[in-house]
């Protein structure tokens, strides 16, 4: 199954937009496990098993793992997942952009090494550093295109005086993205939730790609406002939440808190599509 495939499958059998980010910081966890990096794998497992039903995408961010020498632990979380949710896509959380043999490193490193489905990727050394990535059958690639940090503004909302419009940085991504990048038809675009009003813009670009829209919850964006500007018949979203779901409790009943967190938001979503 493609990327598209598996998360049209998941989005319907968990009735569930959302995506439940994996961005272990030890120091945060609940009192049994709390500061032990070795405990990262025990946490985010947990953490998948009490939310699998409820999620229609996974989302690693492997930083939180190579920081405390756990890329062993991802490997194995990886594992855990094809093995106990083996109907939700797990998205990669890179953000990788390089060109030429280190792109296929990179992308060997993603979909080899660690079996994602899907990879974050920086699109600005221009498409020789994304197509090493489309060259996986039925793999996808998200590029980061409005994110929701306030330096976004230094760069992607800067007009391109020599492209014919004058579009902004962020709007030629999506239309390149949803035009001649989209090789392999698995394109996706990163859109920060605390934009709505740019969200709505992506998608009347790229009116069929999937967004994946970090933050909301601890970031403060709007999920309501979120889905009615990004969701539409053809164009699926992904709305990433993390913290307020992996640290929903500090105690030993943090994955049940964990669950209740994630059917929450689940739930409010879902709700504002009407």
């Amino acid at each position: 199954m493609t990327f598209i495939d598996m998360l049209r499958d998941a989005t319907t059998q968990n009735a569930s937009m959302l995506c439940v980010g994996l961005d272990p910081e030890p120091t945060r966890f609940p009192a049994p496990l709390q500061g032990s990096a070795h405990k990262i794998y025990d946490f985010c497992a947990a953490i998948v098993d009490a939310t699998a039903d409820l999620a229609c995408a996974f989302k690693p961010q492997i930083a939180y793992f190579a920081a405390h020498r756990a890329e062993d632990q991802l490997e194995r979380l990886m594992q855990h997942m094809r093995a106990n949710a083996p109907h939700v896509p797990v998205i990669l959380d890179a953000k990788r952009g390089d060109i030429g043999s280190t792109a296929e490193q990179y992308a060997k490193e993603a979909f080899e090494r660690y079996g994602a489905d899907s990879v974050t990727l920086s699109p600005f050394m221009g498409f020789d550093s994304i197509s090493p990535y489309l060259a996986y059958h039925g793999k996808s690639a998200f590029l980061l295109c409005r994110t929701s940090n306030p330096g976004g503004d230094d760069l992607q909302a800067r007009a391109l005086a020599d492209v014919p419009g004058q579009p902004r940085m962020f709007e030629h991504i999506a239309a390149l993205s949803q035009g001649p990048w989209n090789t392999n038809g698995q394109l996706g675009l990163v859109v920060g939730a605390t934009r709505p009003q740019e969200i709505e813009r992506v998608r009347e670009l790229a009116p069929t790609l999937p967004l994946l829209i970090p933050g909301v919850g601890a970031q403060g964006g709007d999920a309501v406002a979120t889905v009615r500007a990004g969701l539409r018949e053809n164009g699926p979203i992904i709305v990433n939440s993390s913290r307020a779901i992996l640290y929903a409790s500090q105690g030993d009943d943090f994955a049940a808190a964990a669950r209740a967190a994630a059917l929450a938001t689940r739930d409010t979503l879902n709700a504002a599509r009407a």
